[in-house]
């Protein structure tokens, strides 16, 4: 469907004269991350599988090779399959907008790794207070774009955030990327309340997209003022998943910075748990509130409530599946360009993973397995190639 093999074959990397070719090093790596083994010590403990034959023709190369490999991928030959796979899915109308008909470009910060010990030339470094002073902890962030569809959720990019700029610098530049590749994928940028910036807003609206931000505490005028005027609108009602959701939304409000007002909506939602330690019914309230640009007369507030809450998508489907399931921030190799070329990589994964699992799977079979046991079924593919040698007593 993909053509996998021959678009590996297109990553590319620095090296002037090659031993171990790319496509190898790429699509041992790629098996890695599709068979959950966790890191390159546990591929390199599978080596003798019969399955290398088949995927890669020989033996992959040892974890150290693959690590100095990757540290020198080109990230812009990667970055180019997740376009092409784009590319396919869409033309195949298996990636298809939700039912409101706007298609969310998701923008969220994640940080994969911290070390008070070890640091490269790419760590962001903080100072931490303990009981015998401060002391310095470097770590690695990044900027992550996923695009929400009816239901199917795609990671298409990510950008690290560098030494001495903050996370909105990282998105703005991670934004001129995906709006160049994927300039009609998406029509409306979400992203969290720290991006409820007046840089922001005008960056993404320089670009010809609605923006659609979390309101929280940190515009405390904004928000005081929409606590205020929006319990004299009249709100919409609507019921989604078992959520009561009473919606208020009025334009004309006003950002600091930003020359256009913008709208705020706000939710007051109520739902019923059953607690499983007590077996009893809990009632819990929550509210919501947003920053948008979308037009009131095009876009209802039960719409932009909707929207807003597929933020969380790049969380729970996202960060949550890819760090607890696939391995993601496991450091493969502490440089900062090997750890975006393991990060890319691991989205491609997912991505084709989610693809085979929703669009290529029945769905009788998919209502009686779960992701983890068909993940099991492809790592077991590895092991049952290994030749049978009985373990040495010790």
């Amino acid at each position: 469907m993909f053509d996998l093999p021959a678009k590996l074959s297109e990553v590319t990397d620095s090296r002037p004269k090659p031993r171990i070719p790319t496509s190898t090093v790429v699509r041992s790596v790629v098996v890695m991350f599709l068979s959950r083994l966790g890191s390159l010590n546990a591929l390199e403990q599978v080596r003798r599988s019969s399955v290398w034959k088949t995927w890669i023709g020989r033996t992959p190369p040892s974890a150290d090779s693959i690590g100095r490999v990757c540290s020198k991928l080109d990230v812009a030959s990667i970055r180019q399959v997740h376009r092409e796979i784009y590319s396919t899915l869409k033309r195949k109308k298996a990636f298809q907008a939700p039912r409101h008909g706007l298609i969310a470009l998701v923008l969220d910060g994640h940080e994969s790794h911290a070390s008070r010990h070890q640091k490269c030339d790419g760590c962001l470094v903080r100072r931490i207070p303990t009981k015998d002073g401060e002391v310095e902890e470097y770590y690695h962030r990044d900027v992550t774009a996923m695009l929400v569809g009816r239901d199917f959720e795609l990671l298409v990019d990510s950008e690290p955030q560098r030494p001495h700029e903050d996370e909105i610098a990282a998105a703005m530049r991670l934004l001129d990327r995906v709006a160049e590749a994927y300039p009609r994928a998406f029509d409306v940028v979400v992203a969290d309340g720290i991006y409820t910036d007046a840089r922001f807003y005008m960056h993404v609206l320089s670009k010809g997209k609605d923006v659609l931000t979390v309101l929280k505490e940190d515009q405390p005028n904004l928000l005081s003022e929409a606590r205020r005027l929006l319990p004299l609108t009249t709100p919409q009602e609507v019921t989604v998943r078992g959520a009561r959701r009473q919606v208020f939304g009025a334009e004309g409000f006003s950002l600091p910075n930003l020359k256009q007002s913008v709208r705020v909506v706000w939710s007051r939602e109520v739902r019923s748990v059953r607690r499983q330690l007590t077996g009893q019914d809990e009632t819990l309230q929550t509210e919501w509130f947003w920053t948008t640009t979308l037009p009131q007369k095009d876009v209802a507030s039960t719409t932009v409530a909707e929207i807003g809450h597929s933020r969380w998508a790049i969380e729970n489907r996202g960060f949550n599946e890819c760090v607890n399931r696939w391995h993601a921030d496991h450091v493969y190799k502490h440089e900062a360009s090997a750890m975006l070329a393991f990060w890319l990589l691991c989205m491609l994964v997912f991505n084709l993973f989610q693809a085979f699992f929703t669009r290529n799977l029945k769905p009788q079979y998919r209502c009686r397995v779960s992701m983890q046991h068909v993940a099991e079924l492809i790592r077991s593919e590895i092991y049952k190639g290994l030749p049978a040698v009985a373990a040495q007593p010790p």
